[in-house]
């Protein structure tokens, strides 16, 4: 991230609307948000009452597009209602994803583990909610050194590379990744690169599930998750790369609208979307389970929907700051500490 001083502002409020309706990017955003969800679902109804699709595809496509009506505003409204709610938000979430990796590995079963998990999910949320990004950096490292030492400490050297691996990638994946969206939060004009990335993340999926039942073809992994295709990867990545293209230049901020920015958040948004997918799939295949929980109709637990998230997010969270001198870093340091 590039060096400069900070601009120190007076502090923002914690929570509050602060005009974001104003906001036509935001709003923007938000009449896509809900205009897709209203579409999906008027194309469900006619697939149905035509006799287009089998009676599981559409039951399946009626309970993914019922659960995207239900989950639209449950994000949404907290990110609009100001940086606080949204980084309790993602702090919930990450939470969540833990709970069913923790489950589905076995790793819930070492309490200390565990504990030390929590404890920098939480450490790390903290850093994002209080701008400290120095903690923030330096808080993974930290919980590495914690999570080995504890393990040790133990002397039970059996197991010891499962238990401490297992941990170390719970940190990585549901504390540092997923906190780097409620970190944005620390931008004044944070809404509109959030809600984007959320949202092309959302599509890219949708995106690669059409086209690959469309189109069909050679499988992209099919060891590691069957009912993903080429054909499908290629297509979301075209038609995600196209959405933020067309949606960014209207509402990211001047010097990310250059083409060559909007192209490679495009491309970043997607690769990452698909290879955390993977990500996650790769572990359900390894410990022999189709779903990580069952909490949302048609899409399986929190984890099955956020897996696109957790390689996404850092990604576009440092070429963004990199290329808009960082997330934060002008406004009003250390909200809740002194420095």
């Amino acid at each position: 991230m590039p060096e400069h001083e900070p601009i120190i502002r007076p502090p923002r409020p914690l929570a509050g609307l602060e005009g974001c309706l104003d906001d036509p990017g935001v709003r923007l955003l938000l009449a896509v948000m809900v205009g897709s969800v209203v579409v999906a679902g008027i194309v469900v109804a006619v697939l149905a009452a035509t006799g287009r699709v089998n009676p599981d595809l559409r039951r399946e496509l009626i309970r993914r597009t019922g659960a995207w009506a239900v989950m639209t505003p449950l994000v949404a409204l907290p990110i609009l209602f100001g940086k606080l709610p949204t980084i309790i938000l993602f702090t919930l979430l990450s939470l969540l994803c833990y709970r069913e990796f923790a489950r589905a590995t076995g790793l819930f079963r070492d309490k200390t583990m565990s504990a030390l998990v929590v404890l920098s999910i939480l450490a790390l949320n903290f850093a994002a909610a209080d701008n400290w990004y120095d903690l923030f950096v330096a808080i993974p490292a930290l919980a590495i050194v914690a999570i080995a030492t504890a393990a040790i400490l133990r002397d039970q050297p059996h197991g010891y590379v499962q238990r401490v691996g297992l941990a170390a990638l719970s940190m990585l994946l549901f504390g540092l990744c997923l906190a780097h969206i409620g970190f944005m939060a620390n931008d004044r004009d944070y809404r509109r690169p959030m809600l984007l990335l959320l949202m092309c993340v959302g599509f890219n999926d949708v995106f690669a599930y059409c086209v690959g039942r469309l189109v069909g073809g050679l499988k992209l992994a099919p060891n590691t998750s069957p009912g993903k295709t080429i054909a499908g990867a290629v297509g979301a990545v075209v038609l995600t790369t196209l959405t933020v293209w067309l949606l960014g230049s209207q509402v990211l901020h001047t010097n990310l609208r250059e083409p060559k920015h909007l192209i490679t958040i495009g491309l970043l948004l997607s690769a990452c979307g698909i290879l955390g997918d993977l990500t996650i799939s790769s572990v359900k295949r390894d410990v022999g389970i189709k779903d990580m929980g069952a909490l949302i109709p048609g899409h399986g637990g929190v984890l099955d929907r956020c897996n696109s998230l957790l390689l996404a997010a850092p990604a576009i969270f440092h070429y963004i700051g990199y290329v808009h001198n960082g997330f934060g870093l002008n406004e009003t340091v250390r909200v809740f500490t002194k420095p």
